[in-house]
Order: C-alpha cells, then structure tokens, then sequence
C-alpha cells in the first residue's frame, strides 16, 4: 500500500513539474552599458586604491619598527 501511495505522489509530482513549462519561448534582453559603467570598472581606481594601498602598508610597517632609545 505504502509503494502504492508513493507511486502515485511520485507521478503527481512529475506531472506538476511538466505543466509549468513553458516551452522555451523566453525573450532575454542584454543591455550593454557603453559609456563608462560603474565607477570600480574603471582602471585608474584600481591603480590608485592599490597606490594608497601599498603606501599605507609602508607606512606601517616603518612606523612599527623604530624603537624608543
């Protein structure tokens, strides 16, 4: 009996999961943005971030080795 029920779920579920097809008739549209995008696409915020970046870890470092004579 219990083969019985999950056979019948089992087919319930299949058939519920092919009725919501839609036949692949989707329309995708792609908008490329070509005038600059986002601000982080830009190289040159790259290269500055990475400037201050590696000046700030310089810094760092220098100042965490001097000693107190």
């Amino acid at each position: 009996m219990k083969k019985a029920i999950l056979s019948f779920y089992a087919a319930l579920v299949s058939v519920l999961v092919l009725a919501q097809d839609d036949g692949g008739t989707k329309k995708v549209d792609v908008n490329i943005d070509t005038n600059g995008g986002a601000w982080y696409t830009s190289p040159w915020v790259w290269v500055v971030g990475a400037a201050v970046f590696i000046l700030l870890l310089v810094a760092l470092t220098r100042g965490s080795s001097r000693r107190n004579d």
